[in-house]
């Protein structure tokens, strides 16, 4: 048996007028007590400077830029079909605004190796991300006909196998995303990451989550409420992304992985989602109309962008991103 090829590892950052959360990621990433070979930013036709700040502050990122903000599906199919250009073996994704911890990649290199010929049907290592002022983890979930939260057993394993995470702070494997293709753009923002993740589980490779590997991300404006009879934390999102979230649920259900127990999980999902909305969202009528336009237009099929992110003006940067490329970044 010839030496053990030593991986090439990319960055795949997703940003949208971030350039007051960016610095704080890239310090980080090249921060990592296990370099990464290039790091690469998507920018998604920002419009307050990012492109420019980047050049100024850090001329070594490459930037790919998007000509229009054409959301997190197209963002990260256009990143990371970039870095399989260049030849990366291995391609980390990130929101702008998510922070991991120095020897997060480390970590995840260090348990992917220990699995020995077992890590063959790895499709993506995954992070716990963590809420950065509470602390509060936001754990991956199992997928059965539904969302299902890991036992605390598992939690305490320092590694195990996931159905759903999210793209920020996750690995995949070059051969993985060859075989299963990208991330879909027609998504737009939402559920994206959770798509993928169904579709690389269906080919039969595994997700493994190391609890050790940690990243600092929020996941919307999130509040603290007492919902269904525990403390919760409320992501308080926009109209336009309850829209894509219900479309993009909806279409999985009923167009993807159709069958009776999964539309009847997704419709008791939404409804209590409805329900939280009434009770917390500081845009409780808009919300709600967005929500019933992305469950008819996801039980009709129909995708692609039907809203653009003027109402994401208002929130934290890094929550859009884009879809196909000219040459830099979301």
């Amino acid at each position: 048996m010839g030496p053990r090829m030593t991986p090439s590892i990319a960055s795949v950052t997703i940003a949208y007028n971030a350039v007051s959360v960016l610095e704080r990621q890239i310090s980080a990433l090249l921060g990592q007590t296990r370099p990464l070979e290039e790091l690469i930013v998507v920018d998604n036709a920002s419009t307050d400077g990012t492109v420019a700040w980047l050049s100024e502050h850090y001329p070594q990122v490459i930037v790919l830029r998007m000509l229009e903000n054409t959301g997190t599906g197209g963002a990260l199919a256009a990143g990371i079909e970039y870095a399989l250009q260049r030849g990366h073996t291995w391609i980390w994704t990130f929101d702008g605004d998510s922070i991991p911890n120095e020897d997060a990649l480390q970590t995840l290199l260090h348990a992917w190796e220990g699995l020995g010929t077992a890590n063959s049907d790895i499709g993506i290592l995954a992070t716990v991300p963590f809420h950065p002022e509470t602390g509060t983890q936001y754990p991956p979930l199992l997928w059965r006909d539904g969302f299902v939260k890991p036992s605390a057993e598992i939690l305490r394993q320092p590694l195990w196998f996931a159905d759903l995470v999210i793209s920020s702070g996750c690995m995949v494997r070059r051969g993985v995303v060859e075989r299963v293709g990208l991330p879909r753009a027609d998504f737009f923002i939402d559920f994206v990451d959770f798509e993928y993740c169904l579709r690389i589980r269906s080919c039969g490779y595994k997700i493994a989550v190391v609890t050790n590997a940690k990243l600092a991300h929020e996941i919307g404006k999130a509040k603290k409420m007492w919902l269904h009879g525990s403390d919760r934390f409320w992501p308080d999102q926009v109209p336009l992304r309850e829209y894509y979230m219900s479309r993009n649920l909806i279409y999985t259900a009923w167009w993807l992985y159709p069958s009776p127990a999964v539309k009847r999980f997704v419709v008791r999902h939404l409804a209590r989602h409805a329900g939280g909305v009434l009770l917390y969202s500081s845009r409780k009528l808009a919300c709600l109309a967005r929500m019933a336009q992305g469950i008819c237009d996801g039980s009709r099929g129909k995708l692609g962008i039907r809203f653009r992110p003027n109402e994401l003006n208002s929130c934290r940067a890094g929550i859009v991103n884009a879809s196909r490329a000219h040459e830099e970044r979301v």
